[in-house]
């Protein structure tokens, strides 16, 4: 992609940040985020430069969403509140973000007449699906209130298109991990957790008896996955994994092993709202010619390089 005006909701976040960081040097880029789990660190170095700025705000603001739309091409739309934990906490939050959030920028790239929307969606939308892997013909029975908006998500996507012409895909995330990902959070995912614990002699927390399966994929992949989309005539939903699956006590062994440490890791109750296994049919997408190019140690090894801040 190249000489565009691109919007990415949520681009101070964990996959925002780094799309931001693929499309800046080539593109205008406008970043909206307000900041409440993205971090301006994620993106300082590119604001540096003069391809991206920060509309410091939320999507709830329709005003804020139209004004940043106006004159775009494409529209990266990932703001969200993304954790399954804190949805079960805080369900009308995560409603108000999420699906009157999306609906918002659906609206604004309607108006603008954006060229197309990626909606990040997510592989929660599916539940604890009664064969694997998923594919997206599968029906969808979310088990948190974060897999029912991502949902609604989709639907009003398809709507969009269906009604007004708005050219819509959404991306069926598996487990995203890589570079910028926040450990810090209650309810951070698994993998910086495991890393930051591994990394400072701490032990890993395992919720449940670690043989979940999830299926990993790195960041990059991702973000490949999202320019691919936006470029090509891709519509509807595709998913975006790495086709494989991996339990949390295999993975806890693989940051072990990368981490060069010795120790047990702790267990403790399952979280409610969580899947028990879940991974990937990814053929779907390979038609606009999305294909993960990262293996989980290739990707783990270059995510705790990061976080170590020294290579392995």
């Amino acid at each position: 992609m190249k000489d565009k005006k691109v919007v990415i909701t949520g681009g101070a976040g964990f996959i925002g940040s780094n799309l931001a960081a693929e499309l800046a040097s080539s593109n205008e880029v406008a970043v909206i985020d307000d900041l409440s789990t993205g971090r301006v660190e994620n993106i300082r170095q590119l604001l540096a430069g003069p391809g991206i700025r920060l509309i410091e705000g939320t999507i709830t603001d329709l005003s804020l969403v139209q004004k940043a739309l106006a004159g775009a091409d494409y529209v990266f739309h990932l703001a969200a509140i993304a954790s399954v934990p804190l949805s079960v906490d805080h369900p009308l939050r995560t409603n108000e973000v999420n699906v009157l959030g999306t609906l918002n920028v659906l609206v604004a790239a309607r108006d603008h007449r954006v060229k197309k929307v990626v909606f990040s969606s997510s592989c929660a939308v599916y539940g604890d699906t009664p064969s694997l892997p998923a594919r997206e013909t599968m029906p969808t029975t979310p088990l948190s209130p974060y897999a029912v908006t991502k949902a609604a998500g989709e639907q009003y996507c398809a709507v969009f298109h269906h009604v007004y012409g708005l050219s819509t895909v959404s991306l069926r995330y598996f487990n995203v991990y890589g570079p910028r990902q926040n450990p810090e959070s209650e309810y951070a995912a698994v993998i910086p957790k495991f890393i930051t614990a591994a990394l400072s002699g701490q032990p890993m927390v395992i919720f449940g008896d670690g043989l979940q399966t999830r299926d990993f994929v790195f960041v990059k992949d991702v973000v490949s996955a999202n320019i691919r989309a936006a470029e090509t005539d891709a519509c509807g939903v595709f998913n975006i994994g790495s086709g494989r699956q991996t339990s949390v006590i295999g993975l806890a062994k693989i940051v072990l092993k990368l981490t060069r440490r010795n120790m047990d890791p702790v267990h403790r109750a399952p979280r409610p709202g969580e899947v028990r296994h879940s991974f990937a049919d990814i053929s779907k997408a390979a038609g606009f010619g999305y294909h993960p190019t990262h293996t989980l140690e290739e990707g783990l090894r270059q995510t705790i390089e990061w976080f170590a801040g020294t290579k392995l």
